[in-house]
């Protein structure tokens, strides 16, 4: 499953980010957003997901949450 499909406020584990952008990932590891790394959805937009990673908010479009695998 992935970030996309996740339900509203239920915590889940990174799985793993399935990109080959380097500098994707390395913006992602520097969020805190890295396999086995908890991550809450708090509310899905048109355009993207609000998530929660180590008590910060942050708005993920939604290819980048497509990409992360819980």
């Amino acid at each position: 499953m992935n970030l996309k499909d996740a339900a509203i406020g239920q915590d889940y584990k990174i799985k793993k980010i399935e990109t080959k952008d380097e500098e994707l990932n390395s913006f992602l590891f520097s969020l805190g957003c890295y396999s086995g790394e908890t991550i809450t959805v708090l509310s899905h937009k048109k355009n993207g997901i609000v998530v929660s990673i180590k008590d910060a908010r942050y708005n993920i479009d939604l290819d980048l949450a497509q990409a992360i695998s819980i």
